[in-house]
């Protein structure tokens, strides 16, 4: 599951804006339950009606959708909304651990949609902190999108994996814990080979600067 630990994805021209309408508290907030949901499910087994477990996850989902101002999260947040309503109607816990697998689906259309509009979502968020940003750095960002593509294809499919077929409690380790696991080791990766590729590129910015004086 992936709902908190992907920052909003504004224009980088109306991130600051963006930034300062959001109540900082309820961003904590989000963030703390996001990352808890498959916990809270969970825990609520045997102890909570999955209704209530429903209604928290609709708030979850239109929470998320006004903090960040995506229109994919508005998606999601129907599609949870639909989702809801099956658990609720049904009495049953079984679509509410499926959300995991819809947030990685709505992750995976964000992604691979800036891959065809472009710019990428990678390039979008380093671009609020890089000024400097060749066509090497572009390639890159770009290449990097696509890794986290697979990633949410890969997470996706083993989150409805362990919805439909594993037990409750390794539904909520691999989605409350192990699915975080891998997304900090890919993002520590990616950081390793990040400044790999910065070197190379300052190098080569380097040797062409001193070819032009010369």
């Amino acid at each position: 599951m992936v709902p908190a630990l992907t920052p909003p994805l504004p224009d980088p021209a109306t991130a600051p804006r963006a930034a300062r309408r959001t109540p900082p508290l309820l961003a904590a907030v989000l963030l703390v339950v996001s990352l808890a949901y498959p916990a809270l499910v969970y825990v609520a087994f045997g102890h909570v009606g999955p209704r209530w477990i429903a209604l928290l996850l609709v708030v979850l989902a239109l929470a998320r959708a006004w903090v960040t101002r995506e229109s994919f999260w508005l998606v999601a947040a129907a599609l949870a909304a639909v989702l809801a309503g099956a658990s609720a109607l049904g009495d049953r816990w079984g679509p509410l651990k499926l959300y995991p697998a819809l947030v990685n689906l709505v992750m995976f259309g964000l992604f691979a949609m800036s891959l065809w509009r472009g710019p990428s979502v990678v390039e979008r968020l380093a671009r609020l902190r890089e000024t400097n940003f060749p066509p090497a750095a572009i390639a890159y960002t770009r290449r990097v999108t696509q890794v986290w593509c697979g990633f949410f294809v890969v997470n996706g499919l083993i989150a409805v994996a362990t919805a439909l077929w594993a037990s409750d409690a390794a539904w909520a380790l691999y989605n409350g814990l192990l699915s975080y696991v891998a997304m900090g080791a890919l993002m520590g990766g990616e950081w390793l080979v990040r400044r790999r590729v910065r070197a190379r590129i300052a190098a080569v910015d380097a040797a062409r600067g001193g070819a032009s004086h010369g």
